[in-house]
């Protein structure tokens, strides 16, 4: 009896050991990923909280603690109100703009085959380049005098629609939206690609014999299948937007008299041109909130519609 039991219970402490390998194991690939995130994140993130606690200009030792004195002015702050109010604007046009455009792009390129690829290669250059790169050229493309579109407009006597794109602040922050929004639409172009050639081609194949129409196809079964492609564009247009800085700094700096002023721009202006480190690092705090919060409830949305569906 006492051999068999030892038999028995023999395994057990193997088995425990094995765990604990695996356990070990598992923790030394993820020691690197976990310290790089403390290093580049939570650290980081921290580190601007404190700062935003206090009024300094970055030079010496001239910080003093002002507690939440910099949250309650930028509670009452009518620029950081503005720029999440074009933050936000530029959220919702890039939603409304990229994503069925680049939908579009992605059936039809889809649906060219092998003839397409010259296209897709032309379609997605947009994304290879440089946004700064891409804000200059625009800019002068915006030109009132010498841009191409005042050039063209006049040229067909419409003079009165030639304007200035970048100095009007009616039309500055639509006309750096349209550059934004042409720049990214191959990135959901591509998306979409991804999630047209994981189709079966048996779900077509047997609407064709059936007699459906491409219409019908498209509506009632392509667009259902990229449900899930569809929310992840939606999520990282969301995203993406509201932390959007290089291409409208390059272009427009947030103006004109703060017209294109997005959160990005007016931390960035308020550390680098006003030296105010501490209300700076108050901008970035509550950009990184504003974010993380969308972030969260947009996830949560589209989770719960995912359960419905």
């Amino acid at each position: 009896m006492s051999t068999l039991t030892s038999t028995k219970t023999a395994p057990l402490p193997l088995q425990r050991r094995r765990q604990h390998t695996q356990a070990w194991t598992a923790a030394a690939f993820l020691l690197p990923a976990l310290l790089m995130l403390v290093v580049f994140l939570v650290y980081p993130l921290l580190s601007s909280f404190r700062l935003s606690l206090l009024n300094w200009n970055g030079l010496g030792n001239t910080a003093q603690y002002v507690g939440l004195q910099n949250w309650a002015d930028l509670l009452r702050d009518s620029v950081f109100l503005t720029a999440i109010r074009n933050n936000g604007l530029l959220a919702l046009l890039s939603i409304a703009v990229q994503i069925p455009i680049g939908l579009v792009l992605a059936f039809l390129l889809n649906r060219a085959g092998r003839g397409s690829t010259l296209l897709k290669v032309l379609y997605f250059l947009p994304l290879l380049m440089s946004s700064v790169a891409i804000g200059t050229v625009f800019r002068s493309v915006y030109d009132p005098n010498f841009g191409p579109i005042n050039s063209v407009l006049r040229a067909w006597h419409l003079d009165a629609l030639a304007q200035d794109w970048l100095g009007n602040p009616s039309l500055a922050l639509p006309s750096v939206i349209a550059v934004v929004c042409w720049q990214n639409i191959p990135f959901y172009m591509l998306l979409f690609l991804a999630g047209l050639s994981s189709m079966p081609s048996e779900l077509r194949e047997a609407a064709t014999l059936d007699g459906a129409s491409e219409p019908v196809i498209f509506w009632r079964i392509t667009l259902p299948f990229l449900q899930g492609t569809i929310r992840t564009a939606i999520v990282l247009s969301l995203i993406g937007s509201l932390r959007y800085f290089d291409l409208i700094y390059v272009m427009t700096g947030g103006g004109p008299s703060g017209a294109s002023e997005v959160m990005a721009t007016y931390m960035y202006r308020t550390v680098f041109a006003s030296f105010n480190i501490g209300y700076g690092a108050t901008i970035s705090t509550a950009m990184f909130v504003i974010v993380a919060v969308v972030a969260g409830l947009t996830l949560r949305a589209t989770r719960r519609f995912e359960t419905e569906v």
